[in-house]
């Protein structure tokens, strides 16, 4: 009887010079791609064209020990600094990537602070008409309720020289964009419905709300995506430095005598 379990040999998949090419590196390499690289395979035979490119790599790698390349020192310099980076890569995703998470009162004060690149949470255009008296304006306002078509009227009797050319329209509500006293009224708006006159000192107003265009919402939500990701990233990057602060507080660091050649001013010729 053995006094132990002989060793299973692993599946190899390809010798190449009679260097083996193990299922394990296989399946490694497979993991390794990434989902867009994939795809390149999923034909039928996808795997086997993979395993020949494994072949072709290992070959060009054997020519390259063979001519010495493996001892370059420039290469052996570059392959260090390289692992050295992965290494730092690694150290910093597990310190800062899981850890960073934005709240959503911190992105509602991103949102806030960059308000004028954002559509209101209100996601409506504004079109509006103003009118020299009242008169005029509750028969408008009748009008409009009967079926009159608003931009029309507005091209017609508005009294706004900026504006009537367009029909009224001003674009997607902000803040800012009309009258206080217009802007009072705006908020209790149902899509759709013309406002009743509205007192200003410039005349009476008549405003409507109608849907903003899909595309101009996704529009919107892409900035706020940009602006998650700007703030994200503003966060990952003061942690970096007080996970840098942290790390040389409790470090000998000493400057040597020849770093006063690196920190001299050089500007001066």
């Amino acid at each position: 009887m053995l006094g132990c379990a002989e060793r299973q040999e692993e599946p190899v998949v390809a010798l190449v010079n009679g260097r083996a090419i193990t299922q394990t590196e296989f399946d490694l390499r497979w993991g390794e791609l990434s989902k867009a690289t994939r795809s390149r395979y999923e034909k039928e035979g996808g795997k086997q064209r993979f395993l020949d490119e494994l072949i072709t790599r290992e070959l060009l790698m054997q020519e390259a020990r063979r001519r010495g390349l493996d001892q370059d020192d420039t290469i052996r310099d570059k392959t260090q600094r390289y692992k050295e980076q992965l290494i730092l890569d690694e150290l910093l995703k597990d310190k800062l990537q899981s850890k960073v998470e934005l709240t959503q009162a911190e992105l509602d004060a991103y949102y806030e602070k960059h308000a004028s690149q954002l559509l209101d949470p209100l996601k409506a255009n504004v079109s509006a008409m103003l009118l020299p008296n009242v008169y005029a304006a509750k028969d408008l306002e009748a009008q409009v309720n009967r079926g009159g078509n608003f931009a029309k009227f507005a091209q017609r009797y508005s009294i706004d020289e900026k504006t009537k050319s367009k029909g009224g329209e001003l674009g997607p509500y902000r803040k800012g964009l009309v009258l206080p006293e217009v802007d009072a009224v705006i908020h209790t708006l149902k899509l759709g419905i013309v406002s009743a006159p509205i007192k200003t000192d410039h005349g009476y107003y008549l405003v409507v709300l109608t849907p903003l265009d899909e595309a101009v919402i996704q529009a919107d939500l892409a900035k706020q995506e940009r602006l998650r990701q700007e703030l994200l990233a503003d966060k990952r990057r003061k942690q970096f430095e007080e996970v840098i602060a942290d790390i040389r507080t409790n470090a000998a660091v000493r400057l040597a005598e020849a770093s006063r050649y690196i920190t001299e001013d050089t500007g001066k010729r």
